[in-house]
């Protein structure tokens, strides 16, 4: 009996040895290449935030300094105040492994609602407003339901609506402007967030970049601490499992483009003042500069990966390389060949980042 009992504790020891070589070799340190991996998995942040950085230093040396004058600093940020508000909202349909192609369109018809009504119609700037962002919210939640209801890729559904809307500026403006003086006269509202405070050594600081920033922070707020962000994270990351795990998912996508709708109706406020009139032909690259602000910025074009910090970071490099080129005499082809690469390069890190869970 005692002869077993030993028996038994000396395989025991050899299974437990055995056991412990498995796990020591399951558990080798990764390789650096692997911890760098790793790290870019967990802080997706920190690669737009490395090129804006080494992209700011090569323009400031290739400049003389001239790059850091506050005048410049200052055109820089009003310049990527409309992409980054067209990248939020852009962010926000991304991350649910959709995209957008309507928003630069929503924006501008937005805008073109707006003026007609408070000028052309002289309907009370507290009613045309709100109708104006009304319209931009409808946009959206018209996108979602497409989206949703006849189960089409979110592409083809927005390459349609980005058509339509773009049919119905065509309409609604009669191709026409309305110019700054009227909008003087009947709005001057529409154009507040054109307006600038002087801050000191000729920087100024617009009121639709402050806006902008707070609108940044109130999404980043919804994505990151409230169960709305949650869900949208995990629709991007697996929408079966997300459903199955009783999350209404129809309902949030939907909410998902009917809120990018509403943020590109301000966008379209912001427009105005930007531009000082309401045009049907304004910003006509917003929609393809917002979606390389966003993919720069690290979101996933695969869905459940990205932040609203990214975007921003993206869309200040689209902004640094607009301003360091042109400072720089550079022909500005060379600026689509190096927004170009970024989005190349952008994807095929994102690509390498993922996977890590793999």
């Amino acid at each position: 009996m005692s002869d077993d009992a030993t028996g038994s504790a000396t395989a025991e020891r050899g299974l437990g040895n055995a056991s412990h070589g498995v796990a020591s070799f399951d558990e080798d340190a990764p390789s650096p290449l692997r911890r760098i991996q790793q790290f870019f998995h967990q802080n997706p942040t920190a690669i737009p935030a490395i090129i804006l950085i080494v992209a700011v230093v090569i323009f400031a040396f290739v400049t003389g300094g001239k790059f850091f004058g506050a005048l410049n600093l200052s055109l820089i940020l009003a310049q990527v105040t409309l992409i980054a508000l067209l990248g939020t909202a852009q962010t926000l349909v991304i991350i649910t492994a959709g995209i957008d192609l309507s928003v630069g369109a929503i924006m501008v018809l937005s805008s073109i609602i707006m003026g007609k009504l408070a000028v052309d119609y002289q309907v009370p700037v507290v009613l045309a407003f709100p109708i104006g962002l009304l319209t931009g919210l409808l946009c959206g939640l018209a996108n979602g339901i497409l989206v949703t209801a006849l189960k089409l890729p979110p592409f083809i559904v927005t390459l349609g609506t980005w058509s339509i809307y773009g049919a119905l500026i065509t309409l609604v403006s009669n191709a026409a402007t309305i110019r700054s003086q009227a909008l003087d006269q009947f709005a001057p509202f529409l154009k507040s967030m054109g307006a600038r405070i002087p801050v000191g050594g000729g920087a100024f600081l617009m009121y639709g970049s402050i806006l902008m920033i707070a609108v940044a922070a109130l999404v980043w707020y919804m994505l990151s601490r409230t169960a709305f962000g949650r869900h949208v994270y995990a629709i991007g990351d697996d929408s079966n499992a997300a459903r199955l795990s009783g999350i209404q998912v129809n309902h949030t996508l939907v909410g998902v483009y009917a809120i990018a709708g509403l943020l590109c109706g301000i966008a379209g406020w912001v427009l105005i003042g930007r531009v000082g009139a309401v045009s049907p032909l304004g910003n006509q690259t917003a929609n393809l500069d917002a979606i390389t602000a966003v993919v720069i910025g690290g979101t996933s074009l695969f869905g459940g990966r990205g932040s609203i910090v990214g975007t921003l970071f993206g869309a200040l490099i689209v902004g640094v390389f607009d301003s360091g080129l042109s400072l720089t005499g550079v022909d500005p082809l060379w600026r689509q060949l190096t927004v170009g690469a970024l989005i190349i390069i952008a994807v095929a890190i994102d690509q390498w980042i993922r996977r890590v869970s793999a």
